[in-house]
């Protein structure tokens, strides 16, 4: 998304000057990493991945897996496509159900 002003400061407040900036949509750039809950994957595996794929700690790994337990998903990263499909492919290598959402 472009826009169409850019911010200028001087001695401490903000000055406007028109000019084209390239910006972020943060609605239409940022997607979700969700995982669903499945069957067939223990708790102790859905933290192992999170901590090692996501980088989450474990506390942030373990309470991210409960959530998907009780509530049937979680939104596990945000970012763009671009950041996220690694992700989203290695969780699913390691046998989750994830999907990038809008």
């Amino acid at each position: 998304m472009r826009d169409k002003y850019s911010v200028l400061m001087t001695k401490g407040k903000e000055h406007y000057q028109e000019d084209d900036v390239l910006t972020l949509d943060p609605i239409k750039d940022e997607f979700k990493l969700v995982v669903h809950n499945d069957d067939h994957n223990t708790f102790d595996w859905v933290i192992e991945c999170f901590v090692k794929v996501l980088k989450h700690n474990a506390v942030q790994a373990e309470q991210l897996s409960y959530i998907i337990h009780f509530k049937g998903k979680a939104t596990v990263k945000s970012g763009t496509k671009k950041e996220l499909k690694p992700f989203k492919d290695a969780l699913v290598d390691k046998g989750l159900s994830a999907v990038i959402e809008d």
